[in-house]
C-alpha cells in the first residue's frame, strides 16, 4: 500500500496526509469510515468476555455507592463478574468496558489490519465499550493516539481540547475523571455505525450513550512515558553489564573538604552514566523489545508439545498456512549485511529478539500470510517451529501439523 493511496477509513485521506496534517496534532471526525459496519459480536457476547477469569475488564456507573452504601456520583468494578451484576444494572447510565477484545476474537483482530498504515508496533490493543443511554465514563484524558470506532447504536461526542497534566480530577475513584470540562465550539458529534473519531494524546474529550445498544470500540496505540521508558532502558541495560563497571576516580586530588561533592566527582558520575546510556545497539534490543513486548505477563501461551520441523514443512508445502496468534507483536530491524547475498535483521517477536535473515524477518512482521514461501529462507522452517513453540505463530483453528496433513 503506497503512503498516498486515498483510505477509506481515513475518508479518503492518504496515509501521507494524514500523518502529516492530523497524527498527533488534532482531531479528525470521519463519517463513514466503514460503511455498513456490523459488529462482529453482541453485547451479550461483550459480557461473556466479560465473566471469564483472566480477562481485564471494568463496570463504570455515574451513580454507585461506598463501602457504607452512601450514594456517590461514581463507581468502578474490576472484574470477573458473573450474572448477578448485570442483572442489578439499571437501563441507562452504566458502561462496560472490556481491555483488548483483540486478543481473543479473531474478527476484531482482523479490525487491526485497517490500521497499518501506521507502524504496526505502535498498535496497542482493541478496547470494546457498551452502554445503555446515558452511559459514560465522564470526561476525561488518554496520553495516547486513539481511533474511536461505532460500531453500534450511537454515541455523543464532546471535545475540550488540550489539558495541562495537573488538571484537577475527581479524587477517590478509579477513574481519572476531569473536575473541569468545557466544549469547544463546534467539536460536538453524534457517531452512528461506521463512523470513527481519531483523537491525538492529551486531547479531552466526553462520549456519552444516546442509545439502547451503543458499542464502541477503541483502537489505542502504545506510548511509553519517559518515567517507563528510563526505567526499563535502565533495567534492561542493568542485566548487560558486568559488575566491575563502576564509579572511578583515578584523577583525584587532595578534596578541599573530605565532605564536600565536587565537581570533578559529578563530572566522573555523569560521564558514567551518559556513557553507558549512549549505546546506539543496546538502544535498538531493548527498544524492540519494549514496543514488542505482550500486553499481559501470560501471553502468548506455550505450545504443550515441540513442533515437528518435518511435519511443519510438509502441512507448508500441502498449502496450509500459518497465522500471527492474536495479541502476539512482531517488528523488525535490518542492522548488518552478512555478505553480498544475506541481509541480517532482529525479529522483535513479543519481548525477544531473535537474529534471522532480513526477507524473513520482513515476511513475518507485516501482513502476508505465512505460507510455503517462508521456507525458501534461510533456517525459515527453524525459526517458524520456534515461533510456534512459544506460542507467537499458531495453525488455523489450532490444527497441528499432523491434523493438516491427515
Amino acid at each position: 500500500m503506497s503512503a498516498n493511496t486515498p483510505l477509506p477509513q481515513l475518508g479518503g485521506l492518504t496515509a501521507a496526509r494524514f500523518l502529516a496534517d492530523y497524527w498527533q496534532k488534532r482531531p479528525l471526525l470521519i463519517r463513514g469510515a466503514f460503511p455498513d459496519f456490523v459488529s462482529p459480536l453482541s453485547p451479550d457476547e461483550l459480557a461473556g468476555l466479560a465473566c471469564e477469569d483472566g480477562i481485564e475488564a471494568r463496570l463504570v456507573e455515574e451513580r454507585g455507592q461506598d463501602a457504607r452504601g452512601k450514594a456517590r456520583p461514581w463507581q468502578v468494578s474490576h472484574g470477573p463478574f458473573d450474572e448477578t451484576t448485570f442483572a442489578r444494572l439499571g437501563e441507562r447510565d452504566w458502561t462496560l468496558l472490556v481491555q483488548a477484545v483483540d486478543h481473543y476474537v479473531p474478527e476484531v483482530d482482523a479490525l487491526l489490519e485497517h490500521f497499518h498504515f501506521l507502524p504496526r508496533w505502535r498498535l496497542d490493543d482493541i478496547m470494546i465499550s457498551y452502554a445503555p443511554p446515558g452511559g459514560s465514563v465522564g470526561p476525561h484524558v488518554d496520553q495516547y493516539d486513539v481511533f474511536l470506532l461505532q460500531a453500534s447504536g450511537t454515541r455523543h461526542w464532546q471535545l475540550g481540547g488540550k489539558v495541562p497534566d495537573d488538571a484537577p480530577i475527581l479524587p477517590g475513584i478509579d477513574l481519572r475523571i476531569l473536575e473541569r470540562f468545557k466544549v469547544q465550539p463546534g467539536q460536538e458529534w453524534l457517531l452512528e455505525p461506521g463512523d470513527m473519531l481519531y483523537l491525538p494524546p492529551g486531547m479531552a474529550h466526553h462520549g456519552v450513550s444516546k442509545s439502547t445498544d451503543c458499542m464502541t470500540f477503541s483502537v489505542g496505540f502504545r506510548a511509553l512515558s519517559a518515567d517507563e521508558a528510563i526505567t526499563s532502558f535502565a533495567d534492561y541495560l542493568g542485566e548487560q553489564l558486568p559488575d566491575s563497571r563502576r564509579y572511578a576516580d583515578p584523577d583525584l586530588a587532595p578534596p578541599a573538604h573530605p565532605g564536600e561533592i565536587d565537581d570533578a566527582a559529578l563530572a566522573r558520575m555523569r560521564a558514567l552514566i551518559l556513557g553507558t546510556l549512549d549505546d546506539p545497539a543496546q538502544m535498538l534490543q531493548w527498544f524492540g523489545r519494549a514496543m514488542t513486548q505482550p500486553k499481559y505477563v501470560d501471553q502468548p501461551i506455550a505450545a504443550e508439545t515441540p513442533t515437528d520441523p518435518d511435519l511443519l514443512v510438509a502441512a507448508l508445502q500441502a498449502g496450509s498456512t500459518l497465522e500471527r496468534t492474536p495479541g502476539s507483536r512482531f517488528a523488525y530491524r535490518v542492522h548488518e549485511k552478512g555478505g553480498a547475498i544475506r541481509v541480517q535483521a532482529t525479529l522483535f517477536v513479543d519481548g525477544d529478539g531473535l537474529a534471522c535473515e532480513a526477507g524473513l524477518a520482513a515476511l513475518l512482521a507485516g501482513d502476508q500470510p505465512i505460507d510455503a514461501d517462508a521456507l525458501a529462507h534461510p533456517d525459515g522452517a527453524e525459526l517458524l517451529a520456534r515461533l510456534l513453540d512459544r506460542g507467537s505463530l499458531s495453525w488455523p483453528d489450532n490444527h497441528e501439523p499432523n491434523e493438516v496433513q491427515g
